[in-house]
């Protein structure tokens, strides 16, 4: 069962049907779903979960950024997880990693800089965020646009980042990480 974690400033949010739902849509043809907001997240639901997916957000929406403890539970995690937008910025945040100011808006260019199971070469993404990361210790760079790092892998673990949403274009990168193994 893979866990897809709302990421949304509350729980049952118009941004709900915008970011979480085309997640779950994408993923549950191939493997069953759980749907649990970040403020009501449990341990009997990870033990749960086979794989966990932290859902983006609307553009002004921080409230994970503020409310980071509540994803301590990230270091210690051993099945895989991949966030999206929002996603990768908490993530990256729990490692203490940095964010920059990095604004963009409908469809981007992004190359792959390293290889990864999600994704390979150049491809077209729609971003919509402001925030990008800076990987110091924790993680890897493994895709860039020319303005902002577009994807990181954590260089131990089976933690993956994207700051674009592929649950609106390439939607084949939700497939790929289902299938890890």
């Amino acid at each position: 069962m893979i866990l897809v974690v709302d990421m949304n400033w509350r729980k049952d949010s118009l941004a709900y049907g915008e970011y979480v739902l085309p997640v779950v849509s994408t993923v549950e043809p191939f493997e069953e779903c759980q749907v649990r907001h970040f403020s009501e997240l449990s341990s009997k639901d990870l033990d749960a979960s086979s794989k966990v997916i932290l859902s983006g957000t609307a553009l002004k929406d921080f409230a994970t950024l503020n409310h980071v403890d509540k994803f301590r539970w990230v270091k210690t995690f051993s099945k895989p997880i991949l966030g999206i937008c929002a996603g990768i910025q908490t993530i990256c945040k729990v490692f203490g990693e940095p964010l920059t100011s990095c604004l963009q808006i409908g469809m981007t260019d992004i190359e792959t800089v390293a290889v990864n199971p999600l994704f390979e070469n150049k491809f077209r993404v729609y971003a919509l965020h402001s925030l990008s990361v800076i990987p110091s210790y924790a993680f890897t760079v493994i895709a860039k646009s020319s303005e902002c790092v577009e994807a990181v892998k954590h260089r131990e673990k089976e933690i993956y980042g994207v700051l674009f949403h592929p649950e609106v274009r390439n939607s084949q990168i939700l497939k790929r990480f289902v299938d890890l193994k």
